[in-house]
C-alpha cells in the first residue's frame, strides 16, 4: 500500500468502486479499494467516502486529488505512517 508522508499527515491512494451492495474496505494488490453504496452523482461517493474513512481514523480526513475519478488521494491529518498502516491492518 502506498503511503506518503507529508508536513500535514499521511497521503493514502484510495481506487473508489462505486455503486456496490455493501460499504466495505479491502486491499487489493497492494491498493487500498474502497466499495461504496453511493453511485458517483454530485459527490454522493466522495461524501460516503469521507465520512466512512474519517469514521475509520478518528480524523477529519479531505480528499486532495481525483474529485471525479475513482483514483483519488486521500489526507490523513496528523498521523504517522506506522499509525495509519495500524489501523488499515486491523
Amino acid at each position: 500500500m502506498k503511503l506518503l508522508k507529508t508536513d500535514q499527515g499521511v497521503v493514502l491512494n484510495v481506487y473508489v468502486k462505486p455503486d456496490s451492495r455493501e460499504f466495505r474496505i479491502e486491499v487489493e494488490n497492494e491498493e487500498l479499494v474502497v466499495h461504496c453504496r453511493e453511485s458517483p452523482v454530485k459527490g454522493k461517493v466522495n461524501k460516503e467516502l469521507v465520512k466512512a474513512l474519517s469514521k475509520l481514523f478518528k480524523r477529519r480526513i479531505e480528499i486532495v486529488a481525483g474529485f471525479t475519478s475513482k483514483q483519488k488521494k486521500i489526507l490523513i491529518p496528523n498521523i504517522s505512517v506506522e499509525e495509519s498502516n495500524k489501523i488499515l491492518s486491523a
